[in-house]
């Protein structure tokens, strides 16, 4: 029986390594541009992404964004954790994806804070982290907004 691809298999694991090892170098940028990309498919508002070297050893980045509804939010969770699992990130918890108000995802280099409105407003982690608040509009990734078009996207690299 050939088990190519089969959880544990070493195809699977040889697959993953190979994965991990692509990315090692640079691996917080590329799990950075796989959540940002993740949300911004999602239609996230206010993505904000926090730049944590020599701040901190909990991760490279920390990424922040809002989602409309707790069920919005709620589903950008899961969403960026099917992704990390499927690049290979071991070990990614979640917290509060049942409640969809806050939720953190450890991506071990990544950590992503994703809000309803009011609860962003409420903690503001982007003051905590020395970060630039995003302004009250929304702007998509290459500049595709129904607010400002020609606006520079709401990325705050602390």
């Amino acid at each position: 029986m050939d088990r190519r691809g089969t959880p544990g298999s070493a195809f699977a694991d040889e697959r993953s390594a190979t994965i991990l090892d692509t990315l090692a170098p640079n691996l917080g940028d590329g799990l950075k541009k796989l959540v940002m990309t993740s949300l911004d498919d999602d239609k996230a508002e206010d993505i904000v992404a926090i730049d944590l070297a020599g701040k901190s050893a909990i991760g490279d980045y920390m990424i922040i964004a809002t989602g409309r509804s707790s069920r919005q939010v709620s589903a950008m969770a899961d969403h960026i954790c099917r992704k990390l699992k499927d690049q290979g990130v071991d070990g990614v918890t979640v917290e509060g994806q049942s409640r969809g108000d806050w939720v953190l995802i450890d991506g071990g280099d990544v950590i992503v804070h994703l809000f309803r409105p009011e609860v962003r407003e409420f903690y503001g982690l982007e003051k905590m982290w020395g970060a630039t608040p995003p302004p009250s509009r929304t702007v998509r990734i290459g500049g595709e907004s129904g607010a400002d078009i020609g606006a520079e996207p709401t990325f705050a690299h602390a």
